[in-house]
């Protein structure tokens, strides 16, 4: 399968596990859903790289390299997106963490030495124009609900989603090398999963009262966590790390920036509310950005 697709792929489960992440993330405070859902995808992961083989193809190395990615992009990353989704609902910290694509593309051309030229160009431009442009003006006037309250203060929560999408790219993009040499993408999710869950647990073991969980963890609180553990971080942390190996980074995380457009629907669904005028347009942008792209 295209690169390409597989980061689409990616942005689809990222999109669908939101819908699972919210509820239990404002319950449960976002150092403790994050503590528990990186031990359910540490679980599925190391499963799936010790039944096929694939934890063979670490090194000391790749292992070093793959724990940095881990604590950088999900341990501080993950953590940051869940504390901003917190504060200011799904769809707003949507707009901050899409800005990890034009953070990966400007690494990707400082560090890699990777371009975008001709369709490539346009479409990307116009597929991240359009993920703003839905985002931003994608909210009825009338929309009350929870996931549009503000708790706390905004500079934090911006702050905080700005943070987690510059660790996004970084961990993402430092990962390019390795994944060229044709590393297995579970077993090196697993390391990175695994790194970040340590990360989290030392830090709950220094006894910092902000890492402790909001409330007990009900069965619902676990069942949900464990979807969105299966559905964003084992499959869709996966299937960017496997895009890696073939396709260019930052077109890469350009395409993967399309999750903000497909949470859109998914708020249709739960809410029974149309999107506002700004969402459809910016998803007409995002969908004939994506096309030029993979032209």
């Amino acid at each position: 399968m295209r690169p390409e697709a597989l980061a689409l792929l990616a942005a689809g489960c990222w999109a669908i596990a939101s819908l699972f992440s919210a509820p239990a993330a404002q319950r449960l405070g976002a150092f403790a859903f994050s503590r528990w859902r990186m031990l359910f995808a540490s679980l599925i992961l190391w499963c799936i790289a010790l039944s096929t083989g694939g934890w063979h193809g670490l090194n000391p190395s790749a292992i070093g390299l793959l724990a940095v990615s881990g604590v950088i992009g999900i341990f501080i990353g993950d953590t940051a997106l869940f504390a901003c989704m917190n504060r200011l609902g799904p769809r707003r910290s949507g707009v901050l963490f899409a800005t990890h694509a034009l953070f990966s593309a400007l690494i990707a051309w400082m560090v890699l030495g990777e371009s975008l030229w001709g369709w490539s160009l346009v479409g990307s431009g116009l597929l991240v124009s359009g993920v703003m442009l839905a985002i931003v003006w994608g909210r009825r006037g009338d929309e009350q609900h929870g996931w549009e309250q503000t708790r706390g203060r905004l500079v934090v929560g911006v702050a905080l989603g700005l943070l987690a999408a510059l660790c996004q790219s970084v961990a993402t993009l430092m990962l390019k090398p390795l994944m060229t040499t044709g590393i297995d993408a579970v077993a090196g999710s697993a390391v990175r999963m695994s790194t970040a869950l340590l990360s989290h647990v030392a830090l709950l073991a220094c006894g910092w009262a902000g890492a402790r969980a909001q409330a007990r963890v009900r069965l619902q609180d676990a069942a949900l966590t464990f979807a969105s553990a299966a559905v964003a971080m084992a499959l869709g942390m996966t299937l960017i790390l496997q895009a890696m190996k073939q396709g260019q980074a930052g077109l890469v995380a350009i395409l993967s920036s399309v999750t903000p457009i497909l949470i859109l629907p998914a708020l249709w669904l739960v809410y029974r509310r149309r999107p506002a005028w700004g969402a459809w347009a910016g998803a007409a942008l995002a969908v004939a950005g994506t096309a030029l792209t993979l032209r």
